[in-house]
């Protein structure tokens, strides 16, 4: 349903809480330190996911900027939204810019259950994975931090102290226990392939309590720790992300039922009119501003400049998830005066808007010319190891639109070390000779030696872009 309708999952399982809940089945759960507990647990989770999936050859150049909006973004779109809130529905300074801070976050979850499906530049969809990956850390913070200081807001300059110690040793713990572990694993033979990605996934938890012990930001511990171990060169990396995407989508899952659970319908209404109203100055002053004020630093530092059409994008592909929901129970746990409204006010601002900005993404990619109609998406290739014969089993699909599509087999020029050694074609299988020729949505098995398997990649990466004269055009089918 969620794909076919172009919605993020999170509203229908969101939807599902509430049908179990007090307004429809009768399920009482009102435990907010319980959800927060929980919540937190399933975010550390997902975002280690994030950090094991993330290919970093495509976020690398992206990394700047998306630090960059995952910092002073993030505190400009705090101040907007504290200070609109406070002019506007005259809430006291420490509520709005507890609210500002609540918001400030992206959902990975909710971007890319949208975003996977278009065509984006590899720089502005690497800008938002990663701005999605890093933004939690600084907002949870922030949320700590004002949650724990009554009902006056922190001293600005103790804030930022407290807020950079947490950054810097959260990326620190990261740096180090990824590395460490990466070159553990590759050393140590443990009795069955199903441990790698428990092991893994346990490293991920170890940078995060870690951190914590140290009083250090967890959650860039576990997303940079997560980014390393999935871009090294671990045994069983595929089964690994596979596990990971797993755990991860349960995680989503019984997080955003309980979040629905956990939300009483007959006090949303109330919390309808004020939660537009925030949302609409997210949306449309705070978001926007956040990406121009980011993108002047970024253009200013030398970092990155980012087109007009480019910025107007990311400011409406900031999609709101469980992140903003599992950080209201915060202030909620924490007791703060008006905490439960906040998150009445939440829920209803991640449901209206995910709906307004998740179906019309596209149409803004297009109208935006970001994305072009029917553009050919660049080739998924997954690889199995054959760890004794010292070999690599490429499976590779031809989509719609690629140039591999009438290419014969042996026009493809592969090295001598590698051979195509099996197709899959409308559900028929067999072996091609050096004059079969390829087709569109055909799947096929490469066999190829582990030192040239980046080579037999980038052969048919770019043979797919440029067709079987791609050397001719220079490309290289560089990722």
């Amino acid at each position: 349903m969620a794909h076919r309708s172009g919605f993020p999952s999170l509203l229908i399982f969101l939807g599902l809480g509430l049908l179990l809940g007090e307004g429809g089945f009768g399920i009482q759960f009102e435990n907010a330190e319980l959800a927060q507990q929980i919540g937190l647990s399933a975010l550390a989770l997902i975002l280690a996911e994030g950090g094991l999936t993330t290919k970093w050859s495509h976020v690398r150049r992206a990394v700047p900027s998306a630090l960059v909006l995952a910092t002073v973004g993030v505190a400009v779109s705090i101040l907007a939204v504290g200070v609109a809130v406070h002019l506007v529905l005259g809430f006291s300074w420490h509520t709005a810019m507890l609210l500002g801070a609540i918001l400030a976050s992206t959902d990975a979850a909710a971007v890319f259950s949208v975003l996977r499906r278009l065509p984006l530049p590899p720089k502005l969809a690497g800008i938002l994975e990663a701005e999605s990956g890093f933004n939690d850390a600084p907002t949870v913070i922030a949320v700590v931090l004002l949650s724990t200081s009554g009902t006056q807001l922190p001293h600005l300059g103790n804030a930022l102290v407290e807020i950079g110690y947490e950054l810097v040793i959260g990326a620190i713990v990261g740096l180090v226990v990824g590395p460490l572990g990466s070159y553990a694993l590759r050393r140590v033979a443990l009795p069955a392939s199903g441990l790698y990605p428990l092991a893994v996934l346990a490293l991920t938890f170890v940078a995060y309590s870690g951190a914590a012990l140290l009083h250090g930001s967890g959650f860039l511990a576990v997303y940079v720790c997560a980014l390393i171990l999935g871009n090294a060169t671990l045994p069983h990396r595929s089964t690994t992300r596979g596990f990971a995407e797993g755990a991860a989508w349960l995680a989503q899952i019984g997080l955003f039922v309980m979040l629905g659970l956990l939300a009483s319908p007959s006090e949303l209404p109330s919390a309808i009119l004020p939660g537009l109203i925030a949302g609409a100055v997210l949306v449309f002053i705070a978001r926007p501003l956040s990406i121009v004020v980011s993108a002047a630093v970024a253009r200013f530092t030398r970092i990155d400049h980012l087109h007009w059409r480019e910025q107007a994008f990311l400011a409406w592909a900031g999609l709101r998830g469980a992140v903003p929901i599992i950080l209201a129970t915060i202030p909620w746990a924490a007791d703060v005066p008006g905490a439960k409204l906040l998150f009445n006010e939440v829920f209803v601002i991640v449901v209206v808007f995910t709906l307004v900005q998740g179906p019309t993404l596209p149409f803004v990619a297009r109208m935006l010319k970001v994305s072009v109609a029917g553009q050919t998406q660049d080739l998924d290739v997954e690889s199995a190891p054959l760890d004794e014969l010292n070999a690599e089993l490429l499976q590779m699909r031809v989509p719609q639109g690629s140039r591999l599509h009438g290419v014969e087999i042996f026009e493809l020029r592969l090295p001598a070390d590698a051979q195509v050694t099996l197709i899959v074609r409308e559900g028929r299988t067999f072996v091609p000779s050096n004059s079969t020729r390829i087709r569109a949505d055909d799947q096929l098995l490469v066999v190829t030696t582990a030192s040239i398997r980046k080579t037999v990649e980038n052969r048919l990466r770019a043979v797919s872009r440029q067709g079987k004269l791609a050397g001719w055009f220079g490309e290289g089918g560089a990722e």
